[in-house]
């Protein structure tokens, strides 16, 4: 059986020093930062930006968590870049609104906003998809998602965090386009977390957010952190910590469907397994959004419409048929 490994650890503070070295004993039986980089390599950084008008509710990576793995990244020899595609506002507005100016003008690290590009992928479903090419032409991805509930598809970690890397309208087009059905929204997720290919994931558990996330749920103190090479593995392993079953996450189920994700007895934990940090009252949402956000037929049908128009005329973007 072919192992794969998740770093799980223990960390209460994003206090600079404190979580400079949890992240090196983190990644130390991965191989350290500098099994992921090379001298001149250009790493895209890919926290959470998903929104900047909700201070305090610590729902998007904190700037303290990028800031270290920024320096890591340099020590390396690496050129990191920021980079997300938020929904509402720009890239550099939700980082300037959430404190992450003061690191990027410490460590002169770019913030660039993401655009459009459609790549061939494996699926038969979803054989084009639009994504960032940033993301696809950066020599290393490191991907930081947070640790959150979501409203509508029950927990948003790795995987989830990518769609990020959907820039602009081509994100409100796939929710028009797949209209209330989860589990194919799942898919797409799935898809575009398989094609941007993540060299690294570390996700931001030191505080989540509960509730009814993305962003009206509530922090949660959870003392931990995990990275691993196989995002899909690590996110099994925290919907394992948050004693969530996996069957109601659309990501995992999607990517168990097509054996990306592996069962947690072919994970190789060198640190901590999951119960050993298990967190036994995880609030998960009490409201459930459609992925069309319920909007009646003829509405989602004339805002899809509108968006393919809106891409068609950016990036040559494929008719809906072409791609379902």
């Amino acid at each position: 059986m072919k192992f794969t490994s998740v770093s799980l650890i223990r960390a209460n503070s994003y206090e600079q020093q404190s979580l400079y070295a949890a992240l090196k004993i983190l990644l130390e039986p991965l191989g350290g930062m500098a099994a992921f980089i090379k001298p001149g390599d250009r790493v895209l950084l890919k926290p959470n930006l998903l929104t900047g008008s909700r201070p305090g509710k610590e729902c998007i990576t904190r700037p303290e968590l990028v800031y270290c793995v920024a320096q890591m990244v340099k020590a390396m020899g690496g050129q990191p870049f920021l980079g997300d595609s938020p929904t509402f506002n720009s890239a550099k507005g939700v980082a300037k609104a959430s404190g992450y100016l003061p690191v990027a003008e410490e460590l002169n690290l770019p913030i660039v906003e993401l655009h459009s590009k459609r790549y061939q992928t494996e699926s038969q479903e979803f054989q084009h998809l639009l994504l960032s090419k940033e993301a696809m032409e950066a020599d290393v991805v490191i991907n930081l998602p947070k640790v959150k509930s979501h409203s509508q598809l029950i927990l948003t970690l790795g995987v989830k965090n990518l769609f990020g890397c959907v820039p602009g309208n081509t994100k409100a087009w796939w929710h028009m386009e797949i209209g209330s059905d989860s589990f194919r929204f799942g898919k797409m997720l799935v898809e575009t977390a398989r094609a941007i290919n993540p060299d690294l994931t570390i996700i931001d558990g030191i505080i989540g957010h509960e509730g009814n996330g993305p962003s009206d749920g509530e922090p949660r103190y959870l003392g931990l952190l995990g990275a691993s090479e196989n995002v899909f593995a690590l996110d099994r392993a925290i919907v394992e910590v948050l004693k969530v079953d996996p069957a109601v996450v659309p990501t995992v189920t999607a990517a168990r469907e097509i054996e990306l994700c592996p069962d947690l007895t072919a994970i190789h934990f060198p640190h901590l397994k999951p119960q050993d940090i298990q967190i036994l009252d995880w609030q998960l949402p009490i409201k459930y959004i459609p992925i069309d956000f319920g909007l009646p037929g003829v509405v989602r049908f004339t805002l899809k419409s509108l968006f393919s128009r809106l891409m068609k005329e950016r990036v040559n973007f494929p008719h809906a048929k072409e791609m379902t």
